[in-house]
């Protein structure tokens, strides 16, 4: 460890967001210092979006979602992480 780092107590979030900003943790600390953590708890945040959707599709997802026994918001899900995202490519 190089020279300690001293954390101040912070009136709200936003000097401290500031403080976080402007401190350089290379000149406190090197890489060996530092140990791995796992948050399993930790779910990542979402934000609900409206869509539209032709109604044959939706039928379609919400009978194959019953027949595997998820909720067709799973599916979709599941759907755009199994890589539903085609390749850009320069038109």
């Amino acid at each position: 460890m190089k020279k300690p780092l001293k954390v101040p107590r912070f009136k709200n979030e936003s000097e401290e967001r500031r403080f976080w900003a402007a401190t350089d943790l290379s000149r406190h600390y090197q890489s060996k210092d530092f140990a791995r953590v796992s948050f399993p708890n930790l779910k990542p945040t979402s934000r609900p979006i409206s869509i539209r959707l032709p109604e044959y599709l939706l039928s379609r997802i919400k009978e194959q979602a019953n027949e595997i026994h998820i909720p067709y918001q799973a599916l979709i899900k599941e759907y755009l992480k199994a890589g539903a995202f085609p390749r850009h490519r320069g038109v």
